[in-house]
C-alpha cells in the first residue's frame, strides 16, 4: 500500500460514525450487509450514512451491489489487511516483537451490535 493509500485510508476510518459503519461491516463478513440494516443497527439516516458509505468507498475499504431494491456493502478486507501490514511493516525494526505484558480486551462499543 502506497503512503497516499494509507493516508486516505485512515482518514476516511477517521470519523466515528464512519469507524463504527466499518467495524459492523467487518463484522458482516465478505456477504456484507444492506444499507438498511445497517443504519438500523447505527441509528444513522439513511442520508448520513450515504455520505459515509461513499467515504469509505472512495478510500477503498468497502464496496457496494445492488440485491433487487437493496444495496449490500461490504467490508474490502484486503485494502484493510493492506493498510495493517502498512502500519506494522516495520514494527520492532524487524526483530520478533517482545511479548505484551498484559493484553487488554477490545472496548466495546454500545452503537455496534455483537
Amino acid at each position: 500500500m502506497e503512503t497516499t493509500d494509507t493516508v486516505t485510508a485512515l482518514a476516511a476510518l477517521a470519523q466515528d460514525n464512519r469507524l463504527d459503519v466499518f467495524r459492523l461491516l467487518v463484522q458482516a463478513g465478505p456477504d456484507g450487509m444492506a444499507a438498511g440494516a445497517i443504519a438500523e443497527a447505527l441509528d444513522l439516516a439513511p442520508n448520513t450514512l450515504t455520505f459515509h458509505f461513499d467515504r469509505l468507498r472512495m478510500a477503498g475499504l468497502a464496496t457496494v451491489r445492488r440485491e433487487g431494491r437493496s444495496m449490500i456493502y461490504a467490508a474490502r478486507f484486503e485494502t484493510m489487511n493492506a493498510l495493517v501490514d502498512f502500519l506494522t511493516e516495520n514494527c520492532c525494526g524487524g526483530t520478533p516483537c517482545a511479548p505484551a505484558e498484559t493484553c487488554k480486551p477490545a472496548r466495546k462499543r454500545n452503537k455496534i451490535p455483537a
